[in-house]
């Protein structure tokens, strides 16, 4: 039985919903693959892509950035919390090389602690990544004290054997063996008849989707709705109130990409999930602009170029009264944009399954 061992940086959802449809996609197509996943995203998220069996190991490998909502960051808190990985990583590493042994895991995928490169070459066992940024990337924007560790996680990456570069990327350059693949995500599990008769939406109404990860944020302006009483909005905020055009979707393990089916635009802020499953979908994307993480400029020209679109400020948001909505939206910047690749995860997954055979 081949093993998979997949490490997933315990930052947000993002990183663990675009992994898990690899992963899907894999068990799908190879069923007798033993998959290991090592984080700490909650596991009722990976079993919402995965249908089959895994083997669910909470592990901390790193940081990525200690978040207050989606688009606040907290720099002294992430660097205390990278303070204390280095503290362990010793440790870290002996007891997962054990454990990779145990298990005789035969390939590594990781997106994207650096830590696993270091794990991977202690074992001998290859490593692979895919993603489009590295934490050494937003690190070094962060400039002062932040450089040193940036130097230290890109000779980190360094020591990974092959990077699947995802779309809306930087350079990645501390790799040494990179692919370009397409876009990875999920795709919607049900028709939109079977959507809107379950929440009892209208066909012929404007429908936005609001979704903004896992952290969500801190106060979304719900008061705002009233002034579009002739639109349906969907929300996954379980503490949203009640109103008469406001849907709550947080049931029955309904992802982002299966509401986007009934929508005809989407509200969000940068995270490449959530844009990669609109553009799958073909999905108009209102974004946000996000201050202090630098990923968020690849990804609003990624969204710039392939979709329809409007990009707004965050002040827009908090404090207007949301006349955005009556925008019309800019086309793609990209006369090929429809040239896009889509099927990132069967790349990937092809890639996994030929080197195991």
């Amino acid at each position: 039985m081949p093993t998979l061992y997949t490490a997933i940086t315990n930052h947000g959802f993002g990183h663990a919903t675009r992994t898990a449809t690899v992963l899907a996609e894999l068990q799908k197509r190879s069923p007798e693959v033993k998959l290991i996943i090592a984080t700490t995203a909650p596991r009722w998220l990976l079993e919402e892509y995965i249908e089959g069996d895994f083997v669910y190991h909470p592990r901390v490998f790193d940081v990525g950035v200690v978040q207050i909502d989606s688009l606040q960051v907290d720099r002294e808190a992430t660097l205390d919390a990278w303070k204390q990985i280095y503290y362990q990583q010793s440790d870290l590493i002996e007891r997962e090389v054990k454990f990779l042994q145990e298990h005789k895991v035969d390939l590594i995928l990781g997106d994207i602690p650096p830590m696993v490169a270091e794990i991977a070459k202690t074992a001998h066992i290859p490593c692979w990544m895919a993603g489009n940024f590295g934490w050494d990337f937003i690190y070094r924007d962060w400039g002062g004290k932040f450089i040193d560790l940036a130097d230290r996680l890109s000779e980190t990456y360094s020591h990974c054997d092959h990077l699947f570069r995802l779309p809306f990327a930087e350079s990645m350059s501390a790799f040494s063996h990179i692919q370009d693949v397409g876009l990875t995500g999920a795709r919607p599990k049900y028709a939109p008849e079977y959507i809107r008769h379950k929440f009892n939406l209208a066909s012929d109404r404007p429908t936005a989707l609001l979704t903004f990860g896992g952290l969500s944020l801190q106060s979304i302006p719900y008061q705002n709705l009233a002034n579009y009483a002739d639109w349906q909005f969907i929300t996954f905020d379980r503490n949203a109130p009640d109103l008469p055009n406001l849907t709550k979707a947080n049931c029955d393990r309904l992802r982002p990409v299966d509401l986007m089916v009934v929508c005809d635009r989407m509200i969000t802020k940068p995270g490449y999930g959530t844009l990669a499953e609109a553009l799958r979908v073909g999905l108009p994307v209102i974004c946000l602009t996000r201050e202090g993480f630098l990923e968020a400029e690849t990804l609003i020209a990624g969204v710039k170029n392939y979709s329809k679109h409007l990009i707004i400020s965050p002040q827009e948001f908090y404090e207007g009264d949301w006349s955005f909505l009556n925008s019309p939206f800019q086309a793609p910047d990209l006369v090929e944009a429809k040239q896009l690749n889509m099927h990132g995860e069967e790349t990937i997954t092809q890639a996994i399954l030929d080197y195991f055979n």
